[in-house]
């Protein structure tokens, strides 16, 4: 094991890393060491958006050349960077637009495997998108918020609907700014054509196109992806399950689901669990269905039904390795083509469902949401068929606990009660010092780094340090995997003050918000602690900050731009791709602080990012004029005469 430790903190992952050795098998992580590390593309430096390069422009020497049409090294680097931020805002809106057209199905009855599971989530909705509700059938109710919701992607003008959620200075910076997003799809246009060659060549015009852009995916497609999956599939509540590669069984079917959209894993999750797909199973020699997820489609169905999770983005290869995997069925981003690969010498069977998304060494079987549930069976049924084509199989023997299904609603009622639902309880013990400050930790896994690690060490840090903590997609599963997200790990680690509230409410110190898109849940959850008063008038005003210590794909990018445009500070680990332009990242890491009241940063060291956040939270704190501990005060009934009402 021990040329692969500096490769993953997962126990799990480094048996298969041995395994995949003795097979002959290639994996990510043998591809980042055959990958040799370009300069000019870490820097941000490469120019290819025309067909007169690639230009290049040494980071070392960045005045002394211009690209063939005479750009300079900002606006390449600007352009790049927003670019990332198009790419991550379209990736999360077309996730949101999938899940607003089949609503619409739904309530017209063409996609009668779909309902409408949480009505009171639907009906705030539509209070916030001014749909009246009077005494309309749900369905006709649920038809408009569809349609509203579809309208946002193709809106000209105006401002989100979501977005007016947003606290009232929050938008006032927005439109001060000229950044309030008009219409989704907009502003990715937009944002694509000024980084054309020849449009935009002002870095810093072109910076705060990002932040538009970014805010339509925040609070736009990736808020009604959130949202309207709570309607149909219902809002999350906290429950148990387990996570790691050792959830897979050995005498069942192992059917994994992977990828994004909970569209197509609500069905799967459905048919594997019908009475006759059981009977099938068992007339195959299995004892059962045994269904586990894969990266963020695996925290939709964890949050919902308490779907075991496999594992994290990084792990989708060691998930075949294990040779018990009959079928990994995929929809849409974080895929690794590798998968086809060590699938086509193994017996597991690789389904891509997504016209937008088809691979090498898959079968295609297109899902479609007016045959949902047919195409499910189908699906499942395939994968019993190949339960009798298994070889060796090597399951690890190692699972985790965990507590997921956080969310605003349930953060709301847990800590104000059913008839009192409130943020007041949380608000207070951030000011009275119990809870030091809230960060989130989010993102994705990156072989370049050490897998899990930073995850685990950051968490482990912050929470040590009187931080509770929020956590989504491939980092909440690296924590979870560590056992972190136990409420018996408060008392184990946390300062008094936060085991407290912790063991009074009965959390764990890190909470699992969801998938990638849920990170809009934080959006919200800030914007009611605003709300809720006694920290400020805006999110940029609060003990908060995020970070994305293993980040890698572009929506992390467009995630940490629209956390900043909202006013919180956010840090990235690994490498920051602005780096060879001193005045792009200057204006991301300073000038942001004029223009949104919080900035940008970068942090490569887990030691040095906590240190960072720590520092910003008791700067928060100090401002507030809350940085000391407040007394418990026992009042006697003359001190309760002399308070004012």
């Amino acid at each position: 094991m021990a040329e692969f430790e500096e490769m993953s903190a997962c126990e799990t992952t480094l048996e298969m890393l041995k395994k995949a050795k003795e097979d002959e098998q290639e994996t990510a992580f043998d591809r980042v060491q055959q990958q040799k590390g370009c300069a000019f593309g870490e820097a941000g430096s490469c120019c290819r958006i025309c067909n007169m390069g690639p230009c290049r422009i040494n980071p070392k020497k960045p005045d002394e050349s211009r690209g063939v049409c005479g750009a300079n090294m900002d606006t390449i680097v600007a352009r790049n960077f927003a670019r990332m931020v198009a790419g991550g805002s379209s990736a999360h809106s077309d996730h949101g637009r999938a899940v607003a057209e089949t609503l619409i199905m739904a309530a017209k009855g063409e996609a009668v495997d779909y309902q409408i599971k949480d009505r009171i989530k639907l009906l705030e909705v539509a209070a916030d998108l001014d749909v009246e509700i009077g005494d309309r059938e749900i369905n006709d109710i649920a038809l408009e918020v569809g349609e509203r919701c579809m309208a946002m992607f193709g809106q000209q003008e105006g401002e989100l609907a979501f977005a007016q959620r947003a606290p009232e200075k929050r938008k006032e910076i927005w439109r001060n700014l000229g950044v309030f997003p008009r219409g989704i799809d907009r502003e990715v246009v937009e944002l694509m054509h000024r980084t054309h060659m020849g449009v935009d060549q002002d870095y810093e015009n072109i910076l705060v196109g990002a932040a538009r852009t970014a805010l339509s995916d925040g609070w736009g497609g990736s808020m009604i992806g959130t949202e309207l999956q709570d309607i149909m599939f219902e809002t999350p509540v906290p429950i148990e399950a387990k996570i790691d590669l050792g959830v897979l069984e050995e005498d069942q079917v192992n059917i994994v689901v992977h990828g994004h959209e909970p569209i197509l894993s609500e069905m799967i999750v459905l048919a594997a669990n019908l009475p006759e797909m059981q009977e099938k199973a068992e007339r195959v020699g299995a004892k059962g269905i045994n269904l586990a997820g894969i990266c963020c489609t695996a925290n939709e169905i964890l949050t919902r039904h308490g779907i075991p999770v496999a594992g994290n983005v990084l792990q989708q290869e060691m998930a075949l390795l294990t040779g018990a995997v009959e079928a990994m069925i995929v929809d849409v981003q974080c895929i690794y083509q590798g998968i086809g690969q060590i699938a086509n010498c193994i017996h597991t069977d690789i389904i891509t469902t997504s016209p937008k998304a088809k691979m090498p060494y898959a079968k295609h079987v297109e899902f479609h949401e007016d045959r949902a549930l047919e195409i499910a069976k189908d699906i499942v049924s395939s994968a019993i068929d190949n339960f009798k084509n298994r070889g060796r199989v090597a399951i690890p023997d190692k699972t985790e606990a965990l507590i997921a299904g956080f969310n605003h609603e349930y953060i709301n009622y847990m800590l104000g009660g059913k008839f009192r639902a409130s943020y007041r309880p949380l608000n207070d013990a951030v000011i009275d010092g119990r809870i030091r400050g809230v960060v989130g930790v989010v993102g994705c896994n990156n072989p370049r780094v050490k897998h899990d690690d930073i995850h685990v060490r950051v968490t482990r840090e912050l929470i040590a340090n009187g931080c509770l903590v929020v956590m989504t997609g491939c980092a909440a599963q690296s924590v979870a995997k560590a056992g972190l997200m136990l409420p018996e790990v408060a008392r184990e680690i946390c300062p008094q003050g936060l085991w407290e509230v912790c063991e009074a409410v009965g959390i764990p110190p890190v909470l699992h918000c969801g998938s990638c898109v849920d990170n809009s849940r934080i959006l919200i959850a800030c914007t009611a602690m605003v709300h809720e008063g006694g920290l400020g008038d805006d999110i940029c005003e609060l003990p908060v900050a995020g970070c994305a210590p293993e980040w890698m794909s572009e929506k992390a990018i467009s995630i940490g731009e629209y956390f900043v445009a909202s006013g919180v500070y956010t840090v990235f680990g690994v490498s920051w791709p602005t780096l060879g332009s001193k005045n792009v990242t200057e204006y991301l890491f300073e000038r942001y602080n004029d223009l949104f009241k919080n900035t940008w940063d970068f942090e490569a060291d887990p030691e040095k990012m906590v240190g960072k956040i720590l520092s910003h939270i008791d700067s928060k704190r100090e401002a507030l004029g809350i940085s000391a501990k407040r007394e418990r005060v026992l009042y006697d009934m003359a001190m309760r005469r002399e308070l004012e009402i």
